[in-house]
Parts: structure tokens; sequence; C-alpha cells
């Protein structure tokens, strides 16, 4: 493995992520949001099970206090519910509200629309994907 080639690979990765944000930041001052709470909400998938406080610090690789932090501003613009976990009554899980799915929604077209991986071909797509599922396994809520 050549050092080069992996900090051309990780540098890429990076930018695309950096690209996505400034060409979606219009979409999300529209509904108050920031990249980190945009990825919060992204990574609730309303067709799953809500997920717990500790599942979604893990998704999002944060601490609990910075969760706590992002949930609340979810929670105020009424995007999400903090509800008592069924199964674990000591446990909270986050629940979307139906306003919170139009906006996950409507976000995810228009990062959909504007990522810099739409000039790739579907051919391309694929395979870009198949790599990448080789490093980060693409399964569950929080891939989408």
């Amino acid at each position: 493995m050549s050092g080069h080639e992996l900090t051309a690979a990780v540098t890429a990765t990076y930018e695309i992520w950096m690209r996505t944000n400034a060409l979606i930041m219009e979409a999300l001052a529209g509904h108050r949001l920031t990249p980190a709470t945009f990825q919060a909400l992204w990574a609730i998938d309303p067709d799953e099970p809500p997920p717990s406080m500790k599942v979604m610090a893990e998704r999002l690789h944060c601490n609990a206090p910075n969760l706590t932090f992002i949930t609340n501003q979810l929670t105020e613009r009424g995007l999400v519910e903090r509800v008592v976990d069924p199964s674990d009554r000591r446990s909270r899980v986050l629940v979307m509200t139906a306003k919170g799915r139009e906006v996950r929604a409507e976000l995810l077209r228009t990062t959909l629309e504007k990522t810099p991986l739409g000039v790739l071909s579907d051919s391309e797509l694929r395979q870009l994907a198949g790599l990448l599922r080789r490093v980060v396994p693409l399964e569950g809520p929080a891939a989408g």
C-alpha cells in the first residue's frame, strides 16, 4: 500500500464531505440546522425502531454531552422527541416527528442532488460503494 495513495484517498473523502456540507448549507440554514444536527437527523431511520441515546452516540461517534446538545436542538425544532424506551424504562429513545420525517426527506434529496459524487455514472457509483463497504460496512439505519 502506498502512503501517497492512501493520503490521496483520505483527502478526497474529506473534500467530498466538506464540499457536500458547503453545498447544502443554505438548505440546512432554512431549517436552522448545522451539519452536526443534520447528521443526527440522517442517522435516525424513520422506518426502523427508534434508536436509544447510546446507539445514537455510537452512530455519530460522539459522547453523551455532545449528543444531548444536538438532541436538544432537534427537539427544540420539533424534529424529534425523547421518549422512554418501552423495553427499558431507564433509557430514552429518539422518535422522529412528522415534521422531522419531512425535513429529513427534503434534506436527503437536497444532499443527493448537490453532492460532488453526482458526477459519477451508476456503474462508477456501484464500484465506489463496493469499495467503501469493504472499509465501513453500510448496514442498518445509519446507512440512510
